[in-house]
């Protein structure tokens, strides 16, 4: 989208880009997938009630559940402007000066950015990118943060490890 210019007191804000995507990734879930959290979740809950961990049991309880709403419920779409301020997303501003570096992965078809923040929780901000070309927003950011991908830690290589060795879903 072209650029646009506000005043905001004694500098004009400009917007570099703009984009609209789903506020976060979204997959559609088979039966199967369902059917395989509730079987390992039950797992888990009888082990902690032999163990008579009844809080631990709620947590499982309560993790179950919001992972089925968010599995079920489509995300809306939000806004995401790069300006020559800083990054907007949503209603929320991320200046220059609090954002580190950024690079990109995949989940799916849909490419995602990833901004490191110097402070606050969480670390990381995730923009999806929808239909805008990475390319595109990377020459823009490139101009003001650092094009770096952390290194994987030991708790993102088990994670992908165990999600080799156990699959939720029948891969085609």
């Amino acid at each position: 989208m072209p650029a646009k210019e506000q005043n905001k007191g004694t500098s004009t804000l400009k917007t570099l880009l703009e984009w609209q995507a789903l506020a976060r990734p979204f997959k559609v879930r088979s039966r199967e997938y369902f059917s395989t959290i509730l079987a390992i979740a039950f797992l888990l809950i009888v082990i902690a009630f032999f163990l008579k961990e009844w809080f631990l049991i709620m947590v499982i309880v309560a993790l179950v559940f919001v992972h089925y709403v968010m599995s079920t419920v489509k995300p809306e779409k939000i806004s995401h402007q790069i300006t020559n301020r800083g990054v907007v997303t949503g209603e929320k501003t991320y200046l220059w000066s609090e954002l580190s570096r950024f690079w990109f992965t995949g989940s799916g078809d849909e490419a995602i950015l990833h901004l490191q923040k110097n402070d606050r929780f969480p670390k990381v901000l995730l923009l999806l990118l929808g239909e805008t070309d990475k390319k595109q927003v990377q020459a823009i950011l490139a101009d003001h943060l650092t094009l770096e991908e952390p290194e994987a830690t030991w708790i993102d290589k088990a994670t992908v490890w165990l999600s080799e060795k156990i699959s939720l879903e029948k891969t085609s």
